[in-house]
């Protein structure tokens, strides 16, 4: 009985040590993609959830980044990994953050079975963005990344003082 006690003890301990790590977006290398588990993968909430791992849409206008216009890298909302830097960013008026490249290697590309559209995912976590549109003339690179604002988050450049 008493080992029986010790062991759910010991179990409950490693458990609430586990579900107490919080995920920091600090001090970020944006030349190199975070390798983290799932286990260490920030908690999303509901409507992220529903965006980012159900490959939803957040409704057009309404996402926090869309009209950002500060220096810094995008990175994806469920790893952390480096995504965009904020100069490949465009105005399209389209509703969603636009950009016309990503970080080398951070952005995956898979048709939509109906053939019409081109998802893009994050490299690292697969978590969906949004999808990406070519030859629309936007920008000289002929490329239109359409994201979810809920798909990221911003880290601003340092400013130098």
């Amino acid at each position: 009985m008493k080992s029986l006690n010790c062991l759910i003890i010991l179990l409950a301990v490693f458990f609430s040590a586990c579900a107490q790590k919080k995920s920091t977006v600090s001090a970020i290398a944006t030349d190199t993609i975070i390798k983290n588990s799932p286990m260490e993968w920030n908690k999303l909430t509901p409507e992220e959830s529903r965006v980012i791992v159900n490959k939803g849409t957040e409704y057009p206008g309404t996402g926090t980044l869309l009209n950002n216009k500060e220096k810094g890298t995008y990175i994806c909302k469920r790893c952390n990994a480096p995504l965009y830097q904020s100069d490949s960013k465009f105005e399209s008026h389209c509703g969603w953050p636009s950009f016309d490249d990503e970080m080398e290697g951070a952005v995956k590309r898979i048709p939509d079975a109906d053939g019409l559209r081109t998802e893009i995912v994050c490299a690292n976590c697969n978590g969906h963005l949004g999808h990406v549109f070519l030859g629309e003339g936007f920008t000289k690179k002929n490329t239109r990344h359409c994201v979810n604002s809920i798909s990221m988050l911003f880290v601003p450049d340092k400013k130098v003082e």
